[in-house]
């Protein structure tokens, strides 16, 4: 039996999906961030990002959001983001490593799509968008993270994703983009699903009548 080791990571991003965030600014223009710390209840996003961010500045102020999830090829315009801010001046803990930058969708190289029932636009080239509004913001325990607690309004999927007739994503054509320990990967084939998926997959059939 192998033994475990102790270990002390810097980080603990331990394979979760990017998202970008879509966000108004104070004057009236769009603010455009990744993150990688989201998860769903139901129709609840959960979101964790960093307090000093403009993100953060924006969502306190003004509650409207887009949670947009791009597929793995967007890495390389994911990553053309990493490194910009929407604040200005960057504020001294980021002065380092980031640079300030008001076109973030440009910069990207990605495009503006209107939204329905919110004011900040969506990411043309992600596959899933998640129009929402922050229902709750609050600090974590460490004081240096925002909670955000985003209520989904309206989904827009690419209809390539979408099982034809259903509202149901097919999991064989969508793959989230994740990010895993500061690399970015897709998902490897299917293993199987969980007895309470409503999309079984072809290959199922095929076993049961073989069986």
């Amino acid at each position: 039996m192998t033994s475990h080791v102790p270990i002390e990571p810097s980080i603990l991003y331990f394979g979760t999906p990017v998202v970008l965030l879509s966000t108004e600014n104070a004057d009236g223009s769009f603010n455009l961030a990744p993150m990688s710390s989201a998860w769903a209840l139901g129709r609840t996003v959960v979101l964790g990002l960093g307090s000093r961010g403009q993100t953060a500045r924006n969502l306190r102020d003004r509650p409207e959001l887009v949670i947009n999830l791009p597929g793995p090829e967007l890495w390389p315009a994911v990553e053309r983001l990493a490194p910009l801010t929407g604040r200005n001046p960057v504020p001294e803990a980021k002065a380092a490593h980031f640079r300030f930058e008001p076109r973030k969708f440009a910069a990207a190289g990605l495009r503006e799509q209107p939204s329905e029932t919110v004011r900040p636009p969506r990411v043309a080239e992600c596959p899933l968008h998640l129009e929402a509004r922050a229902e709750r913001v609050r600090p974590d325990a460490s004081g240096g993270f925002l909670i955000v607690e985003a209520a989904v309004r309206k989904v827009h999927a690419d209809p390539r994703i979408v099982l034809p007739g259903t509202h149901h994503v097919d999991p064989g054509a969508w793959s989230p983009l994740i990010y895993n320990f500061r690399h970015y990967f897709g998902l490897g084939p299917e293993l199987g699903h969980t007895f309470r998926s409503e999309t079984p997959r072809a290959g199922d059939h095929a076993a049961a009548a073989g069986g």
